[in-house]
């Protein structure tokens, strides 16, 4: 009985091992999408330099920027200090929330003023500054318990990131888990098996800013679909390029 369960998961091993062997740059896995092909490889990319830097656009303000605010004429908005939080928005006196995340200072000004118009202060004279950018952000989102933006401090896994989003749902798929990240313009998709990286099976693999976890999301499996129906559980880190040709 013991050699016949060894012998199928040997034979099942064998046959998802010579599928992936077999599923060069030419071959698609995704219902005829010719955008998404396989990459001769079980390591995601890291991002390059040029992946993140943005020296010649103008700043846009992130999750957990600090900002300092003022309000010409009006002493108690003087070089008031404000933080974005996770759901990047900020209070400011009289105006209430002010969603602040992806807008230049310039155009938070402009928002600002607007806003201030509104609720009777005439004719607004707003500066907004920045006083702290804290480092790039990875989103996580799916079936965990707060899904949003987080920093990536340091050396960031997924685990980790999975972690700072207060861990999975109790029903959460933890074999669908899938990374988006864009490297020299070009866009991947990696799908990884949570339970088999906390038991050892394979590395964690390592988290950039930038980049977009899901967990247990159908839209995000869609993409593997006709990989899954052969092998239902991935035990190894399956890549996808994705070329909009």
């Amino acid at each position: 009985m013991l050699g016949d369960k060894m012998m199928r998961k040997s034979m099942m091993i064998l046959a998802v091992a010579l599928f992936v062997a077999g599923c060069g740059h030419d071959r698609n896995l995704t219902g005829g999408d010719p955008g998404l092909k396989v990459v001769e490889s079980n390591v995601l990319p890291a991002p390059t330099v040029s992946d993140t830097a943005t020296a010649t656009e103008p700043y846009h303000i992130g999750v957990f920027d600090k900002l300092s605010v003022s309000v010409y004429g009006v002493p108690q908005m003087t070089n008031l200090e404000v933080q974005v939080d996770s759901n990047g928005a900020f209070a400011f006196p009289l105006v209430g929330q002010i969603q602040a995340v992806g807008l230049t200072p310039a155009e938070l000004t402009v928002l600002l003023a607007q806003r201030l118009r509104q609720n009777y202060v005439r004719n607004p004279q707003v500066s907004v500054g920045i006083v702290q950018v804290v480092p790039p952000t990875v989103a996580v989102e799916g079936q965990v318990n707060n899904p949003g933006l987080y920093p990536v401090v340091g050396h960031m896994t997924l685990q980790r990131a999975v972690a700072l989003a207060r861990g999975t749902g109790e029903f959460a798929k933890i074999q669908d888990v899938v990374i988006f990240r864009t490297v020299n313009g070009q866009k991947y998709a990696a799908l990884y098996n949570l339970k088999a990286i906390r038991t050892g099976a394979y590395a964690d693999p390592d988290i950039y800013g930038n980049d977009v976890v899901t967990v247990g999301d159908s839209k995000a499996r869609h993409v593997f679909k006709d990989f899954l129906t052969i092998w239902p559980i991935v035990t190894t880190p399956l890549i996808l390029l994705i070329q909009r040709l």
